[in-house]
């Protein structure tokens, strides 16, 4: 056990929950602060995305004792399921036999997680409006606004988990040698919604991740305790097929009519969702050092914000924990070598993930509906069955192992460059699982 300290945590969302769990049960008295109401006194705002828990999230849960209680509010989703214009369908299976992500209502989790914190003896304090920090002395200044008078809360140590407009970040960001860096993508996103059917069971299968693939823009679909999905309609702002293009019902039912036909039984409330929900925006940002001597560190989306195409979000937030606690577990009570290492080790992997994240929005929403892909995908699961000591999907190293993710990208890029040769090769349709293929990545992973 550390020395106990008085730490401050500044966000309630999914990865300050937890990481206030973590802290609380390491011995210290643990305050969480946020600007919003009590999340579970409120209704969601139209401007979800429901989440995904893969292998990182599972052990950062696992290590602390709460995978079974989060697992009992998921749903298993263990394929895409590939929705193409003319109305075929396609799935396409995760990993192998018994690999499965986990979806989960983000309000749903939310809730729960600080329900568990309070059982846990965290404190919180919500609609608590922090302006500014004092890094030297881990000071948060309250106040009613930004201009009026503040109060003063002095802590041992602050964690800014407050997302990716940070507060906290916002302070540390104007000292020297503090780099940062921010982009909002020009694809926006709105929240849409398929209801049960009136027994409660889903309309459609549950276990697939669904995606209604068109090129620069899609849909998207995952499933709810409840019998419902949560849909998100991904699109560009402006252009030929564009958020601006839709101001009448008119022309959303067209443009539905014409690119997701086969939505218009499932999604019955499609125009008042629509207009009733923002188009919300996406945004990823980048920052370092992520900490302040032994007084400060970032945590989460304060730290590296990443767009929602590969489901990793949470999961980077909670390896983020995950690797905190190593070294806290490694280090005892030096933070200021805690806090150093957490940064080097994460920083790499925090911007190999964002790089996959957007590289991933391309694949779902264009190469999802192509058959050069999904025959690559095919040959690639069909060899990593066949030698999984020599080969495994650039997908599975990032959901289903704890590979630095920084690894996973290097060895993604590698894998696909053979698999460019392979795909170019003569009457690949007709001999993709043949001896020929199979020695020709062999002879091409020894190099």
């Amino acid at each position: 056990m550390q020395t106990p300290q008085k730490i401050a945590v500044v966000g309630s969302g999914l990865v300050g929950t937890l990481l206030a769990i973590y802290l609380k049960k390491l011995g210290h008295t643990v305050h969480v602060f946020d600007r919003s109401e009590d999340i579970r006194t409120v209704q969601f705002s139209g401007r979800s995305i429901n989440l995904v828990m893969s292998n990182r999230g599972w052990k950062t849960l696992e290590d602390i004792g709460l995978e079974d209680e989060i697992r009992k509010i998921g749903i298993p989703v263990d394929k895409r399921g590939i929705h193409l214009q003319d109305g075929t369908f396609v799935a396409q299976n995760y990993g192998k036999d018994g690999d499965a992500i986990f979806s989960l209502s983000r309000g749903v989790l939310n809730r729960r997680m600080i329900d568990l914190a309070e059982d846990a003896g965290v404190e919180f304090f919500f609609e608590q409006r922090i302006w500014d920090i004092s890094l030297a002395t881990a000071t948060l200044h309250i106040g009613e606004t930004e201009r009026g008078e503040w109060t003063d809360l002095k802590y041992d140590k602050v964690f800014g988990a407050d997302g990716a407009f940070s507060r906290i970040r916002h302070r540390m960001q104007r000292q020297s040698m503090f780099d940062y860096s921010q982009e909002f993508m020009k694809i926006g996103y709105k929240e849409l919604n398929i209801p049960a059917n009136a027994d409660g069971s889903h309309k459609i299968d549950k276990n697939s991740l669904h995606i209604w693939p068109r090129g620069n823009f899609m849909l998207m679909g995952l499933s709810n305790l409840d019998g419902s999905f949560t849909c998100t309609l991904f699109m560009p702002f402006v252009g030929e097929n564009s958020f601006e293009k839709i101001k009448t019902e008119t022309e959303l039912a067209q443009f539905f009519e014409k690119f997701f036909p086969d939505t218009k039984e499932i999604i019955p409330d499609l125009i008042e969702d629509y207009f009733k929900n923002p188009t919300s925006y996406l945004v990823k940002m980048k920052c370092y050092p992520w900490t302040f001597e032994d007084k400060i560190a970032l945590i989460g989306d304060s730290a590296h914000a990443i767009v929602p195409f590969y489901g990793q979000g949470m999961n980077a937030g909670f390896e983020d924990i995950t690797i905190l606690n190593e070294m806290i577990s490694k280090y005892g009570d030096d933070w200021e070598t805690i806090f150093k290492e957490y940064e080097i080790s994460r920083k790499p992997n925090a911007d190999a993930i964002a790089e996959l994240a957007e590289r991933n929005f391309m694949e779902m929403s264009s190469k999802t509906a192509d058959a050069n892909f999904l025959l690559q995908k095919k040959i690639e699961k069909w060899f990593s069955d066949k030698h999984p000591d020599k080969w495994m999907p650039l997908y599975s190293r990032v959901t289903f192992s704890l590979q630095p993710y920084s690894e996973a990208l290097a060895i993604g890029d590698f894998q696909n460059k053979i698999m460019e040769e392979v795909m170019q090769m003569e009457n690949i349709e007709g001999q993709w699982n043949s001896v020929e293929v199979e020695n020709l990545i062999l002879e091409k992973l020894k190099v």
